[in-house]
């Protein structure tokens, strides 16, 4: 007899299909969890409550500080943390996506004050992570690095919105702080001074065009423009102060992406879920001959290759203790063959005369070791070893002229008789480092911060350059050899800085910091004060006063130059090495600050600052050539013989308006007005080249939701003064085949003002199946210069074919950039 019912299988079927539309409709969800510690001491925090205050939904942490939240909707969220006896954490603009867990851990401040009926101040977003910074410092986050339009997901390039940072550049991502030299910016990760993390580095500078740093392994991380903590040392600029985050250590996680600034692949997980160890490691490939036959403008028809990578294996070990290894770093490639171009191809990546071929690489291997050794104390420690090298040959071409003597050019091309060496040069550093530092919280009221940083360098150099006999002359001199050599110094910096809550309203930090550099006798700060002062006022207003002795050791390859010995640099002499003995730039650093906030979200923050400058290295005869004007192209400089008598001078002030990402939209407004002066060996009062006077940006984004996707719109719009230079020196141009300014008229001259509108649009699609992980689609497109508004980059020496040399080089033009993304 045939059984009445359907069997089980069969209804279970017919049931999945009528129950498909709904699953798939279904709003997606993910986990948000993480750990809650004490700011100090690292130590977990028990019973802290931890709340998605948008939706409602909390929990408590346990016994080692962790907390798990689950079925959060997919979407930004906001969390707030609570624990009796510490200050509130407010957390905005929480990223949730279902292809992936979001893992937060958190930082709680003790409160110095009873527990009496008062209203609580909490850390808020944007908030530096280092307890030590008064002003002039900012924490950013990953979620900054992918939001802000024309920011390429670089931290630099997301730095150069922030109040008193210039980023005028499309080509590269130099940052220009407070009208000092790029090259001033001192770059740490994980504690550790590393080299120029970009591609296509130029000795001596700190930017570059594509930057090796992936975003999607950084953690929350602080960004300093002035008068930093007493750890900071080897800097007068600004500090970018990076934390790498660890891998998931309880599911496998994978991203593979494809887009104009590469191909890339991620992947996360858990080593041992019992031990909680975890490993990430990602990989990026680009070669943009795709984007060039498509005619998107990079500068150049030559075509750059580059690749970089990161992994990171973290241990937990016991009593809350890890240890961490890790590296990254990268390498790239681009020859720039004029004699296979056309001739009215740009090339503003290097000069118009020759076949350049060129080649650098860069990397940072580390071990880290944390320990909260008890409630009141933390230690951290890291020995790393670092490496970069640049590798450079040029060809010069000799180009068959007409009757007139002006080059031919046939089928678009100029005809090229023969190729002749004129360059080639090989620079490496290897760099051994180790970091290490206490934290004790005496109380909630004092801590007590103190480290040491130890670099043992072996700097290595060979280059040999030659030149025409004279202006009218085809034939070359001798090859001359600039740098020969190959040696190990090191750097020594002690440091201690200690903070005291004054009162429940005033907060005091007070540091020291030493730097020892074994090169010479002269680079030696035995003693640099900081001082910080944090004053919170009635209605929600701080007002923030720092001071501090900063100094900075040159780049490495000026040291060992080999300067002409007597007449102009310009023509070939007897070499001899005259700048072994430089000595440290130094700088005294002044700010005061005034913050306010309106309402939950907005502040409103204004800076005034004043920068002194001293021991700056200049030409021991009579020029205008200062070091401060360096780092900011893809040349090195060829001073000397060199003396620290130089002096200069910056002041300005910043006006930041902010509204942290809520109701679905943020913004932020930030204006410089500044002045950035200085004195050559000569004696007079010139404009830096970095003294635009005035930066402006806005920025603003709107984030629409769908039940299971989003799309996220924004602008921005950039406003900086020019650049300046000065009348050009034909003679010593040709000459040298490159631009030389003259040196009376330096900085007489500006560039119009440099402007660029930006657009960005992301849409993200989130993925819900009750049977299978979260899926999340993400298309990105960051359209940079919109309006392709032509705005000038620099002269270069370009042979023409009616006599002149001198050629204006314009920036990038509209230059889409785009990337698709799955994270499953």
């Amino acid at each position: 007899m045939q059984n009445k019912y359907l069997p089980n299988r069969t209804l279970m079927f017919i049931a999945g299909w009528l129950l498909l539309p709904v699953a798939l409709l279904a709003q997606p969800t993910q986990t948000i969890r993480g750990r809650v510690v004490d700011k100090e001491s690292k130590f977990p925090l028990v019973g802290a409550t931890v709340l998605v205050s948008d939706i409602q939904k909390g929990m408590v942490t346990d016994t080692a500080g962790t907390y798990r939240l689950t079925g959060v909707p997919v979407g930004r969220h906001s969390l707030k943390v609570t624990l009796v006896g510490y200050k509130d954490a407010l957390l905005n603009d929480i990223e949730v996506d279902a292809g992936r867990e979001k893992i937060v851990d958190i930082e709680l401040e003790e409160d110095i004050r009873q527990l009496t009926a008062v209203t609580i101040k909490a850390q808020r977003t944007g908030e530096a992570r280092n307890e030590m910074a008064v002003v002039s410092a900012r924490q950013f986050s990953v979620e900054e690095t992918n939001r802000y339009a024309g920011s390429r997901g670089e931290p630099s390039r997301m730095a150069s919105n922030f109040a008193g940072v210039q980023g005028a550049d499309d080509a590269r991502n130099d940052i220009v702080i407070r009208g000092n030299s790029p090259q001033g910016v001192l770059w740490r990760v994980e504690g550790v001074s590393i080299p120029n993390p970009n591609h296509f580095a130029i000795a001596g500078t700190s930017g570059g065009p594509v930057s090796i740093i992936n975003n999607r392994y950084l953690a929350n991380s602080d960004f300093f423009t002035g008068a930093f903590p007493a750890e900071f040392g080897n800097t007068i600029s600004g500090v970018f102060d990076l934390k790498l985050r660890n891998g998931n250590n309880e599911r496998h996680e994978r991203m593979v992406q494809f887009g104009f600034l590469g191909t890339e692949a991620m992947a996360e997980g858990p080593l041992s879920k019992k031990s909680k160890a975890s490993y990430l490691a990602t990989y990026r490939y680009a070669n943009l001959a795709l984007f060039n036959k498509l005619g998107i403008d990079i500068g150049t028809q030559a075509v750059p290759t580059y690749q970089d990578g990161f992994f990171r294996l973290n241990f937990p070990t016991k009593n809350g203790a890890s240890l961490s290894l890790w590296g990254f770093g990268g390498t790239s490639t681009v020859d720039i063959l004029i004699s296979q171009q056309e001739a009215t191809d740009r090339n503003i990546f290097g000069q118009n005369d020759r076949d350049q071929y060129y080649t650098s690489r860069m990397g940072v291997a580390g071990l880290t070791y944390n320990k909260p050794i008890s409630k009141q104390t933390y230690w951290k420690s890291t020995l790393a070893v670092s490496a970069n090298a640049q590798d450079a040959n040029h060809d010069y071409l000799f180009m068959r002229k007409d009757g007139k003597g002006n080059p031919v050019v046939q089928n678009s091309r100029f005809v090229v008789d023969s190729l002749r060496p004129i360059l080639d040069y090989r620079f490496s550093e290897t760099k051994y480092t180790l970091s290490s530092f206490v934290n004790h919280k005496f109380s909630a009221r004092s801590t007590l911060k103190a480290g040491l940083f130890a670099d043992v360098y072996n700097f290595k150099a060979v280059d040999s350059v030659r030149t025409f006999v004279d202006l009218n002359s085809t034939r070359f001199t001798p090859w001359s050899t600039r740098w020969n050599t190959d040696e190990v110094f090191a750097m020594i910096q002690p440091y201690v800085s200690f903070r005291s809550r004054l009162t429940e309203n005033m907060t005091l930090t007070a540091g020291l910091n030493a730097l020892w550099f074994t090169l010479n006798r002269n680079s030696v700060a035995p003693v640099e004060p900081r001082l910080g002062l944090n004053w919170d006022l009635p209605g929600r207003q701080k007002l923030s006063l720092s001071t501090g002795l900063h100094s900075q050791i040159q780049p490495l390859y000026t040291y060992f130059y080999q300067t002409p010995n007597g007449a102009s640099s310009y023509f070939p002499q007897p070499m001899v090495e005259e700048n072994r003995g430089v000595g440290l730039t130094r700088s005294w650093h002044y700010v005061a600050g005034y913050q306010r906030l309106l309402g939950r979200n907005v502040r409103v923050l204004l800076e005034t600052y004043y920068q002194r400058l001293f021991n700056v290295p200049v030409e021991k005869v009579s020029s205008s050539f200062s070091m401060v004007n360096s780092g900011a192209a893809f040349s090195r400089v060829f001073p000397g013989p060199l003396v620290n008598t130089g002096t200069g001078r910056n002041y300005g002030v910043e006006l930041t308006v902010e509204k942290f990402f809520s109701n679905n939209y943020y913004f932020l407004i930030t204006g410089s007005l500044f002045d950035a002066k200085y004195r050559g060996s000569d004696g007079v009062l010139r404009n830096t080249d970095f003294n635009g006077r005035y930066a402006f940006n806005a920025l603003f984004a709107r984030e629409i939701k769908f039940r299971r996707s989003s799309l996220s719109l924004g602008a921005k719009y950039t406003a900086v003064g020019g650049r300046w230079y000065g009348p050009v020196d034909a003679r010593a141009s040709q000459t040298n085949q490159e631009i030389v300014f003259q040196s009376a008229g330096r900085n007489t001259q500006q560039f119009a003002p440099y402007n660029r509108f930006d657009l960005k649009v992301d849409y993200k699609i989130n993925r819900a199946n009750p049977n299978r992980r979260g899926l999340t689609h993400t298309i990105s497109f960051d359209f940079v210069n919109v309006l392709g508004i032509q705005n000038i980059l620099s002269l270069s020496y370009a042979p023409q074919p009616d006599g002149s040399f001198v050629k204006k080089e314009y920036q990038l033009g509209f230059l889409p950039v785009f990337f698709y993304r799955i994270d499953f």
